[in-house]
């Protein structure tokens, strides 16, 4: 068996070996797992001398370690027990020359370890004596063995992330294991290990870093589970104080690194907060901590690539934990520590911010926790007392600080994205902290901003661009955060009470930006900042209209920039800007749209497969797509300047007409192309077609939607200029109908469109529909199509009856048609599902608005049987992701009984009377047609195997059913009584009379009633 395991091993990794052959053999290789046999074959590989190959052996253990886990036979443990320390003393206990690869023994620690889990409790109690035994050469009691030594601390190392590490989730039984395990090693071996970390310290240190390195490892891990009183003793403190200080081992040190992170599981250890406050004080953690700060490898070399990182982090970590411990003693009052803690706090605070103020992000990070938890226990202290407030200006000026880009810093390399991204995720925890210091001294806060701002300016005012971008950058950056406390419904403002104090602060500093001549400046980051600050503010212009014009003047220019990214982005922000002042730009309209009509001109770009996969999806994406998306907001800008309030409408006709005329053209000449599949013709065509939409989006201040009902309709010759609009590209619609982006982008300019041409959109809704509901759209098209059509018939309900008369058959025939496609996948499944719900709150929406009689017209009539048969089919679809339609289908069929049944001839109410009176439909037939179709499909769905009363989405539908129920019985009354007595009852077995009872009284206790009725289907 051995030379089968060992030729399906060489197989499976041999990367020329047959496919099929590899498959077989990693198969054999699983199967080996299950079989009793091939454990024991592999233990012999494993131990076999002369060796077998490495990859050999690595998979026998696997095989072995699974063995261990899953073996019940205790016989068979022990074998396994004295096979393996058997070998381990033959390889391990003689300092030997050669030992097994650091692959191996990782792998065989792995096995020795799942043997102490199984074994420890009873069968190896001796497990941590024994290999602590082989850490000696034979005959010696010192800790002479390395080899030994180092394997005994591997299998230290695992076993505490087996039994005792709190990352790794586990179940109950496996927690309780863990929980006896180290209950037994406290109890039998954890003086022995302790004392054995102490002599492996002294037996190695200054001579073998590695043995050194992984005690202080061992040491950081055990520590936060065993007794700590046996760790903080006067001899093993003694060993870690000097390779904490050492400086004789170069620039980076792992052991001074290690015995750090020692110090700080020390000090991390959970205890009594008095107890920890004590420990903070004996380990003398502020003048190790103050020594490590004044070391050459983080202060002689601070600024250089000699630098050591990864020590500051270390040390940084280390006073992380002191001040989360201080902040908690300080929080509970706690009197008797409250002195120590205070001194603590005061002595701590300096070599916190030192770290905080690290020009490395990573350290800078490890202290942020503690800083946040110092900040919140100032915002719990009130009054501040005096000590606090001093620390505030201290820590306030190392936020801003940090928050500067450094020295080494580039913008816009895009090597150097991934350091940015993280630098800007930096910031806003750096934004946090701020807001932190704002909350606790706001007047601090205020002042320390805005001198910083002022004085920004005057050096700009003094250097001009000669200044540093990155203080430029910063004062602009903590501007924009002033609005969180300046802007009503902004961050720390609250919900509608600004600080008046920001307010003025923000109001100066603003005139101070704009009267500098900072839009000139060379740097793009600048620019940029420039531009989102005068669209985060731009109410203040509405105070100092005197600006406007240098702003305008200066966007203007700067959607001319020759910087891409500042060109690209200043679109969007001067549509922004104008939106937001349309009102005080009125006069300079005429201007602004000669300014920038070069920038109106489409061309469109193809992009090429690695373009797309080069896509990114920040602010500095400028691929073809991503340009033309902000070229958009252009049009809208324009749109919003040239429809203010107070221009003559013959004025916004022609600013309109200025815009739409060279699109016409671009359009006129490209549709041959087009028309003949050139794709850019094509794409140039959805361009013109996407930029009329967002043109005609910004000239008006309504929204789609609901609000087509409360604006009143624009202006006759408005209409009529964006009526060529929609003629144009319901021509460019119907020559490119086959193209989905063509139709996208169509469905999109119409949305866009419905605000500005108000009733006029009506008579050209057959096209529109012809077009969007095509052959070639698909069911997610159609989905989209009909909430537009539900905007305008609720935006048009008087208007809209004669002309949704003429198209609903030809509309409902498209309709059908996508509800009949069978869906042949995942999204074709969820198109579908869409498409179905919005059918169905198509025609909700036609009967909410009092237009029910287009479905029962001459016209329609002829459909109406198919109409009612699609809504019944949808209702009675009750399988997995249907319960929604089913639901609104079964909602539908109560409103048409509602609106067509007639009044009402019985009553629901607590004491309900007989029904009176005959059902008098308003179709004629109608009270028979409910009776016969609405009423038998509730009963067919209540029986259905699938329909399950306890299910929440089964109980909706189940409501809507109750509704339909009752509304049949208010419009039918006896006849419906006597149609349950002749049909229903008998087939339920019931005399009916608690059925009756129920149907008339209470909705809830029908619904109820009809849950357990339906239960025994």
């Amino acid at each position: 068996m051995e030379s089968q395991i060992e030729n399906a091993i060489s197989i499976a990794w041999q990367p020329q070996a047959d496919p099929t052959l590899k498959q077989q053999a990693f198969q054999f290789l699983v199967n080996l797992k299950s079989d009793p046999q091939g454990w024991q074959a592999c233990v012999a590989i494993f131990i076999r001398d002369p060796p077998a190959t490495e990859v050999a052996r690595v998979v026998c253990l696997e095989v072995i370690n699974n063995a261990v886990m899953m073996e019940n036979d205790p016989n068979h443990l022990m074998a396994l027990k004295d096979t393996f320390f058997d070998y381990v003393r033959r390889s391990y206990a003689n300092n030997p020359e050669q030992v097994d690869s650091s692959t191996i023994q990782n792998k065989l620690t792995q096995t020795l370890t799942f043997l102490f889990v199984r074994l420890y409790k009873q069968g190896w109690e001796s497990f941590l004596d024994d290999f602590m035994s082989i850490t000696s050469l034979s005959g010696s009691d010192a800790r002479d063995n390395q080899v030994g030594c180092v394997l005994y601390l591997r299998i230290l190392l695992s076993v505490h992330d087996e039994i005792a590490d709190q990352m790794l989730s586990r179940n109950s039984d496996e927690a309780t294991r863990n929980v006896d395990l180290k209950d037994l090693v406290r109890e039998r071996d954890m003086q022995k290990v302790v004392r054995s970390w102490q002599e492996l310290l002294a037996a190695y240190t200054d001579r073998d870093d590695r043995i050194v390195e992984m005690t202080l490892k061992v040491l950081g891990k055990w520590v936060q589970w065993i007794d700590i009183g046996l760790v903080i003793q006067p001899d093993l403190i003694n060993l870690l104080l000097p390779l904490i200080g050492r400086t004789d081992k170069g620039d980076t040190d792992k052991v001074r690194d290690a015995a750090v992170e020692a110090y700080t599981e020390i000090t991390g250890k959970k205890m009594k907060p008095g107890d920890k406050m004590e420990l903070i004080a004996f380990l003398g953690l502020k003048q190790i901590v103050s020594e490590l700060v004044n070391s050459p490898p983080l202060n002689q070399y601070r600024g250089t690539a000699k630098y050591d990182t990864d020590l500051a982090e270390a040390v940084a970590k280390l006073v992380n934990v002191v001040m989360t411990d201080v902040v908690k003693v300080l929080e509970q009052f706690n009197q008797d520590s409250a002195s120590t803690a205070e001194q603590h706090l005061q002595d701590f605070i300096p070599l916190l911010l030192r770290f905080f103020s690290d020009e490395f992000d990573e350290v800078c990070s490890s202290v942020i926790p503690s800083l946040t938890d110092v900040l919140t226990l100032f915002r719990k202290v009130t009054p501040l007392p005096p000590r606090y407030r001093e620390m505030l200006p201290s820590i306030l000026n190392a936020i801003i600080s940090k928050m500067r880009y450094d020295e080494t810093a580039s913008w816009g390399n895009e090597d150097e994205q991934t350091d940015e991204a993280e630098f800007q995720e930096l910031r806003k925890r750096l934004q946090n902290l701020q807001k932190s210091v704002a909350a606790v001294d706001q007047t601090l806060y205020l002042e320390t901003l805005s001198n910083l701002v002022a004085n920004t300016f005057q050096t700009l005012d003094q250097q001009g661009s000669q200044m540093d971008w990155r203080d430029l950058d910063l004062a602009l950056y903590e501007m924009y955060l002033f609005g969180e406390l300046a802007l009503p419904n902004s961050g720390l403002a609250g919900k509608t009470q600004p600080s008046a104090a920001a307010a003025e602060r923000l109001a100066l500093i603003m005139s101070k930006m704009v009267d500098s001549d900072i839009s000139n400046f060379p740097h793009p980051a600048i620019l940029l900042q420039y531009m989102e600050i005068c669209v985060r503010y731009a109410a203040f212009f509405e105070s100092r209209q005197e600006y406007i014009p240098r702003v305008l003047e200066n966007f203007v220019r700067l959607v001319h920039h020759d910087h891409m990214r500042v060109r690209v982005r200043s679109w969007y922000l001067f549509y922004r800007l104008v939106k937001q002042l349309r009102a005080q730009v009125r006069e300079m309209t005429e201007t602004v749209i000669q300014s920038v009509a070069d920038l109106l001109t489409i061309k469109a770009e193809v992009s090429s497969d690695e373009a797309d996969d080069d896509m990114s999806s920040d602010q500095s994406d400028n691929s073809a797509d991503a340009v033309f998306t902000n070229q958009c907001y252009l049009f809208e800008a324009i749109g919003c300047i040239s429809s203010t309030g107070g221009t003559p409408v013959d004025k916004q006709v022609m600013y309109a007409r200025t815009v739409m005329e060279p699109l016409f053209t671009d359009m006129q000449n490209t549709l041959q192309r087009a028309k003949a599949g050139d794709v850019q013709a094509i794409l140039q065509a959805h361009h013109i077609i996407t930029a009329l939409g967002y043109f005609a989006h910004g000239f008006s201040d309504a929204q789609t939607g609901s609000n087509l009902a409360k604006q009143g309709p624009p202006a006759k010759e408005i209409s009529e200029v964006f009526s060529q609009v929609a003629e144009a590209v319901l021509v460019a619609l119907k020559e490119l109908n086959s193209n989905s982006e063509i139709r996208t982008a169509c469905r999109s300019a119409f949305s866009r469109l419905l605000s500005v041409l108000g009733a006029t959109v009506l008579p050209q809704l057959p096209q529109w529909i012809e077009g969007l509901l095509s052959q070639s759209s698909s069911n997610d098209e159609m989905a989209m199509f009909l909430r537009l059509l539900e905007q305008v018939v609720f935006g048009f309900k008087t208007e809209i009856y004669d002309i949704l008369n003429v198209l609903l058959t030809p509309l409902l025939q498209r309709i059908f048609e996508g509800l009949s496609q069978p869906a042949t996948g995942t999204d074709d499944d969820i198109q579908l599902g869409e498409l179905r719900r919005e059918y169905i709150h198509f025609i909700q929406i036609i009967l909410a608005n009092d237009l029910g009689g287009v479905l029962v017209s001459e016209t329609n009539q002829s459909y109406f049987e198919t109409l009612i048969s699609s809504i019944i089919t949808l209702a009675r679809t009750i399988s997995h992701g249907n319960m929604s339609t089913s639901r609104s289908a079964f909602g539908l069929l109560s409103r048409m009984t509602a609106v067509w049944g007639g009044p009402d001839v019985a009553t629901i109410s607590n004491n309900p009377t007989p029904p009176s009176g005959s059902p008098a439909p308003l179709i004629p037939g109608f009270d028979q047609f409910v009776l016969s179709r609405f009423h038998p499909l509730c009963w067919e769905v209540l029986r259905d195997a699938q329909f399950n009363p306890s299910d929440a989405q089964t109980r909706q539908v189940m409501n809507e059913i109750v509704q339909l129920e009752q509304t049949i019985y208010q419009k039918t009354g006896e006849v419906f009584i006597q149609d349950l007595r002749a049909s229903l009852f008998p087939s339920l077995g019931i005399d009916g009379t608690e059925f009756l009872q129920y149907l008339a009284t209470d909705r809830k206790a029908f619904l109820n009633y009809l849950t357990r009725l339906s239960g025994g289907k």
